[in-house]
């Protein structure tokens, strides 16, 4: 697939963006700066980043509570996120949604979703909403490989399915469900994506650790959506660098697995690429990095400078 060099360029800076937003939030987190609890993205970054570059502005996703990677492939501000996991009237939902619950509707972003499989259902009723006001957008739905366990899987793809509906369906396996290893004792089938044939949709099985392997699919998904071809089950096999939310001991991995996924990091993979073809050069590289560094920092200041949501606000904006 030919790819404009500006669009592979907006996605490394993304994927940089990601990664270091969320080992700032680890550092953050681990001095007792930040509240709530965070689940880091690092490591599948290339899944998030390659799907969204797939889209149009006016397309939607829905997210997971590993949930900031998505939102910043999908156009998010660094600042507005920080000074939401902060709690500050800043932030994307004036502090009252956290590191789990941030939407953003205004970029299409539907919102992250504390409930596993939670977001399923939703990106399926946005599809209706898209498929009944012909409007010709689609839908990424972004979940876990625990959530695809989930009823709500089975149901919102089976809806999808009947009514081809404009959703893909972006499974992020990690291979943990929690602490819980994705073995036949859990699911008897090795690959997510073979669940496809039971809805008559495609099934599609992609190196989650390879950004344009991953835009590659999800773009042929798009345009089957935007033709009116229905779903896509897309399974993106990927890695979590850290346990399932920070703070969490790390008892149940093996090191030696943990330090062979570190290897195979996405953002190191898509630099090189991009060099070899001519794109980018050390130097420039290393200047869009610090050009999100400087970013990071600015969106840090933001959210330390903000404002606490007043406390007049606590009943507004609660709809159920």
């Amino acid at each position: 697939m030919d790819i404009p060099s500006e669009k592979l360029l907006l996605m490394y800076e993304r994927m940089l963006k990601i990664r270091h937003f969320e080992t700032k939030v680890a550092e953050l987190f681990a001095t007792g700066d930040m509240p709530g609890f965070v689940h880091l993205y690092l490591g599948e970054e290339a899944v998030a980043v390659g799907a969204c570059a797939a889209l149009k502005d006016d397309d939607y996703i829905t997210s997971t509570h590993r949930g900031h990677g998505h939102i910043i492939a999908k156009g998010g501000e660094l600042k507005y996120m920080m000074a939401e996991l902060y709690g500050k009237a800043t932030g994307y939902n004036k502090g009252k949604g956290g590191s789990m619950h941030i939407a953003a509707p205004q970029l299409g972003i539907l919102g992250a979703d504390g409930i596993v499989g939670g977001g399923i259902p939703i990106a399926t009723g946005a599809g209706l909403s898209s498929k009944l006001q012909q409007t010709g957008r689609v839908t990424i739905c972004f979940f876990g490989d625990g959530a695809s366990n989930q009823g709500t899987f089975h149901e919102s793809i089976n809806i999808a399915a009947a009514f081809s509906l404009p959703v893909i369906y972006v499974c992020e396996n990690n291979l943990f469900g929690v602490g819980t290893r994705q073995c036949p004792m859990v699911r008897k089938i090795e690959n997510i994506a073979d669940r496809a044939v039971g809805y008559g949709i495609p099934g599609v099985i992609v190196d989650g650790n390879d950004v344009l392997a991953v835009y590659d699919a999800v773009s042929s998904a798009v345009e089957r959506a935007r033709a009116g071809e229905g779903p896509t089950l897309i399974e993106c096999k990927t890695y979590r660098w850290r346990t399932h939310f920070e703070g969490e001991p790390d008892t149940y991995r093996d090191p030696k697995e943990v330090e062979a996924w570190l290897a195979k990091e996405p953002i190191a993979r898509h630099r090189s690429t991009l060099i070899e073809q001519g794109i980018l050069t050390d130097e420039q590289a290393e200047a869009v990095e610090q050009r999100v560094i400087e970013e990071l920092q600015e969106a840090v200041r933001f959210a330390y400078d903000s404002p606490e949501p007043d406390v007049a606000e606590a009943l507004t904006d609660v709809y159920a």
